[in-house]
């Protein structure tokens, strides 16, 4: 069974969801009335394809635009800033020299688009380096699909909020 521990408490959805002024974004993916054609994009960080294949699997099911699957930070890093996608899911123990934390970390400061740190690792010293990412949650592993959804669903809609 898996937890979904926030940065900000999002766990529950509103009844309201995707109707906030500004973007916002539906349960299945598209943008709010801003922009009604638009989906969500989305960029996949993860190491273990099982697990990136699953994550990919339910947020087509969503609805979202997946924009790439990544397993190293450098490659998200770069990614991210050709893509510009709404949300990063990053893993945060990756292959390569930096990791999920750090990736998120230099994408925010960089070019501000936030993450959904989807992993098994979150005890408090990792979600304290994590702060610096401006994290949009923490989702544990392992998950199901319908958790995994509901935790993109509600980052998705607190960004949605912020526009």
């Amino acid at each position: 069974m898996i937890s979904v521990l926030s940065v900000n408490p999002f766990h529950q959805l509103a009844s309201g969801f995707g109707k906030k002024a500004g973007i916002s974004f539906c349960p299945d993916g598209t943008a709010g009335a801003a922009a009604q054609e638009r989906r969500a994009r989305v960029l996949v960080v993860e190491d273990d394809y099982f697990v990136a294949m699953e994550i990919e699997s339910t947020l087509i099911e969503m609805g979202c635009d997946v924009v790439g699957i990544l397993a190293t930070a450098e490659d998200a890093i770069d990614c991210a800033t050709r893509e510009r996608p709404d949300l990063v899911l990053m893993d945060i123990r990756l292959a390569g020299s930096l990791d999920g934390i750090e990736a998120a970390t230099e994408i925010y400061h960089r070019i501000g688009i936030r993450s959904l740190f989807v992993t098994a690792h979150s005890d408090p010293d990792t979600r304290r380096r994590g702060e610096a990412a401006n994290p949009l949650g923490w989702a544990a592993k392992p998950f199901t699909s319908r958790q995994l959804s509901m935790s993109v669903n509600a980052a998705l809609d607190s960004l949605g909020s912020k526009n």
